[in-house]
């Protein structure tokens, strides 16, 4: 007998680990997580719902989670559904009650709209989602390249000078702030992050343990900067030596004058100088600043493609 039941904070984050990670552990963008990590997410992202989450349990073992997420800092009416059945469990109705039960609890909190996520290889999932009334409004890509193929005199520009981040410096998480919401605020669903967010990435992120972000200076004005990460944890356990691009934004002013060209070399030089072999990154594919493009000419190639779908409710 199936039982979906709302999830517990401080008492069921050892179930949903166990859930997503059985869930999850074939997808090559995935590394397990700990109950520790989530309970650090939980108390210290400022926009992290611990409301809207449940548990399906099929005669009394978890076998499913499903999170109707309602991001607290963001205007717009829109919440966001995850959900995640372990593998044996697949295809015996379980995800249709996670949909059911988070589309019911979205609306119960105000939302207008609702959006979920499939890999494009999940026939299941898209068809469960279509059948809900769900339409394709986005494909993402994650890509990756081989950091020994790195080339230059590619159009970067020369121009510029480079700066780190010096994150103990207030001023410096002021700017990266200021750029970020600038640089991204013509992107799909972007919310813009708050200072506090953002000081809070840099200080205590549960994947990227070893990051470094760089200013793109010009004429004595910052007007780009790139974000490079580690995830110890995931090289050890795909065993591989992956570094990531987790942010790049150009001032729109300055854009298409080689300077994104000279950060993504920048950023990937910075990676291999850790000892990484390889890049990934994620990237819409109708990304307003064709940053696709710029991907692809410095070597990245899509492997797997997202997509996301919508709704009202």
């Amino acid at each position: 007998m199936l039982n979906m039941r709302r999830f517990v904070q401080n008492v069921d984050e050892p179930v949903w680990v166990e859930v997503l990670n059985a869930s999850r552990k074939d997808r090559e963008d995935w590394r397990a997580i700990t109950t520790e990590e989530m309970l650090l997410q939980e108390k210290e992202e400022p926009s992290f719902d611990s409301e809207g989450r449940f548990i399906a349990e099929l005669d009394g073992r978890p076998v499913g989670v499903v999170h109707a997420n309602v991001d607290k800092l963001r205007e717009e009416r829109k919440g966001f559904i995850r959900f995640d059945v372990i593998p044996e469990s697949r295809g015996s109705g379980i995800e249709r009650q996670l949909v059911e039960t988070a589309l019911s609890e979205l609306r119960a909190r105000g939302m207008t709209v609702a959006q979920a996520q499939a890999d494009s290889e999940r026939r299941d999932y898209i068809e469960l989602l279509e059948g809900f009334g769900f339409s394709q409004v986005r494909v993402f890509s994650m890509m990756e390249m081989d950091l020994a193929n790195v080339s230059h005199n590619i159009g970067e520009s020369k121009e510029l000078t480079m700066r780190p981040l010096q994150k103990h410096h207030e001023e410096d998480i002021g700017l990266l702030t200021r750029l970020w919401n600038e640089t991204f605020e013509e992107h799909f669903n972007f919310r813009p992050p708050t200072v506090e967010e953002v000081r809070q990435f840099l200080f205590s992120d549960l994947y990227f343990t070893e990051q470094e972000i760089f200013f793109a200076i010009l004429d004595g004005e910052s007007v780009g900067y790139i974000g490079v990460g580690i995830d110890e944890k995931y090289n050890l356990e795909k065993n591989v030596k992956s570094g990531d691009i987790f942010t790049i934004g150009v001032l729109k002013k300055c854009r298409r004058t080689g300077i994104g060209t000279r950060l993504m070399l920048h950023g990937l030089e910075a990676l291999k100088a850790k000892g990484m072999t390889k890049a990934m990154l994620g990237v819409d594919d109708q990304n307003p600043t064709k940053a696709v493009g710029l991907y692809e000419k410095v070597g990245f190639r899509a492997k797997q493609k997202y997509s996301t779908f919508e709704r009202e409710l």
